[in-house]
């Protein structure tokens, strides 16, 4: 008798595991159906874009292309006024520089006829009075910003001399500028013509 009521208090075990195991085999495949339709809805939500979004999607795009292009235009703008800004002060910067290089040889001939020997009283009167019109002719153009370019004694510069003879001399050191043979002369931070020059080698 116990091992009848024993046999079936087991077989009622047996179909409550077996019931339980395919409720969570139910509940587990309802979870998945469940799952499974969600992700189809996003799917379907992304798919399906109404036109009224595509235009949205259309219009923003088209004003962040000429956002872009305006930021583009205005750059440019701006570098175009920064060119003419900066060639209009060189232009007034250097306004004198085409009158300046067409006296130059004016003023050779000046240094010239200083460095001629005068004997006879009158020719040193002629010398002082083409010495005063030299010095005020100076004068004027260093109004302008001009100024001679030194060079004797100077280390020799490429950017301010012109070498045109190496001499040995040993009252200099080496790559020093001992003679001029032609003044240089520079406007302001610009060289109009660099110094001809003898150099030590």
């Amino acid at each position: 008798m116990v091992n009848k009521n024993y046999s079936q208090e087991e077989a009622n075990d047996e179909k409550v595991a077996k019931a339980a195991l395919n409720n969570d085999s139910v509940t587990e495949s309802t979870e998945q159906n469940i799952d499974n339709q969600a992700e189809s809805i996003q799917e379907e939500e992304v798919n399906e874009v109404s036109p009224e979004q595509l235009e949205i999607q259309r219009l923003q795009q088209e004003l962040d292309d000429r956002q872009s292009r305006l930021l583009r235009l205005q750059a440019d703008l701006e570098n175009f006024r920064r060119r003419v800004r900066l060639d209009q002060e060189a232009a007034a910067k250097y306004r004198a520089q085409s009158l300046i290089e067409n006296i130059l040889p004016a003023l050779d001939n000046f240094d010239r006829a200083l460095n001629i020997e005068a004997k006879e009283e009158e020719t040193l009167q002629l010398l002082k009075g083409v010495e005063m019109v030299h010095r005020q002719l100076l004068d004027a153009l260093k109004t302008e910003g001009l100024d001679i370019i030194d060079a004797v004694g100077k280390e020799f510069d490429p950017n301010f001399h012109q070498a045109v003879m190496q001499v040995e001399d040993s009252n200099y050191e080496s790559n020093i500028v001992v003679d001029e043979l032609q003044k240089g002369y520079i406007l302001k931070d610009r060289v109009i013509r660099p110094t001809m020059v003898k150099v030590n080698q």
